[in-house]
């Protein structure tokens, strides 16, 4: 298992070919920008109680947010769908947008913001969590994608050229999250702008499948504020390095 997950998070390194500029995604040509995410962690907490869907499957009772009407696609429990291809919507529960097709409402920038700092967050910096749930054969994820929908550009990218990634699950079960997708931030941009979010899976053999919002925490104070602090703080690394060199001369 480790080695698979090494091996996912260095094809999640790889981003698409740096001679493209251009890709079709949802029967459209959008411009190639922005970075490659990297898959590696696994969220905390429970996913359906804390976590805002952008993606999922059904079954997920708490994740109409209406505090900050943030939207979602809800793609069903549709067992005759063996590839999960679906954008984002800005629709509360949006469960009657078609697989790859692009939602008429999305969110602003100002939005995604807005809920990372209500979700405790710095209000830009986010990551991707994934719950997959599967018969003991590991789906593969694909792609997904970050996109600026007012520019048609790229923002953010997991696309492995090597045929996708396995996603076995760790913690099977709906609301038990898997996998995250970091790198994501809002930094820079134009917030006024709309956005989507792309995911696709292929071998979909259990349900439901989720990808969901995952805000960064502020950073706290180092302990004992101020330089007293600090000073507190560097002793503690010193002595940290000292006992790592005593049990390495032991060994």
């Amino acid at each position: 298992m480790k080695n698979l997950l090494l091996a996912a998070a260095m094809v999640g390194a790889l981003s698409l070919p740096a001679s493209a500029a251009e890709i079709t995604i949802g029967g459209q040509v959008w411009t190639i920008g922005g970075t490659a995410l990297t898959l590696g962690g696994v969220p905390s907490g429970n996913q359906v109680d804390n976590n805002p869907c952008i993606i999922c499957g059904a079954n997920q009772p708490n994740q109409t947010n209406f505090a900050q009407n943030f939207g979602y696609t809800d793609f069903g429990n549709r067992g005759s769908l063996s590839d999960i291809i679906f954008f984002s919507s800005g629709i509360l529960r949006d469960g009657d947008l078609a697989a790859d097709t692009i939602s008429g409402t999305n969110y602003t920038g100002t939005q995604i913001g807005n809920l990372l700092t209500a979700m405790g967050g710095d209000g830009y910096t986010f990551s991707i969590g994934i719950d997959v749930n599967d018969t003991n054969k590991a789906q593969i994820l694909e792609s997904f994608f970050f996109l600026d929908l007012t520019s048609h550009t790229v923002l953010a990218s997991f696309s492995p050229e090597l045929g996708g990634v396995p996603l076995p699950s760790l913690s099977n079960g709906t609301g038990f999250p898997d996998y995250q997708l970091n790198g994501l931030t809002l930094a820079g941009l134009d917030l006024t702008h709309e956005y989507a979010f792309f995911g696709r899976i292929s071998g979909a053999n259990d349900g439901p499948d989720s990808f969901f919002i995952v805000a960064q925490a502020v950073p706290g104070p180092i302990v004992g504020a101020g330089l007293p602090g600090l000073i507190t703080a560097c002793f503690a690394l010193m002595g940290l390095a000292g006992w790592r060199r005593r049990r390495n001369a032991m060994a």
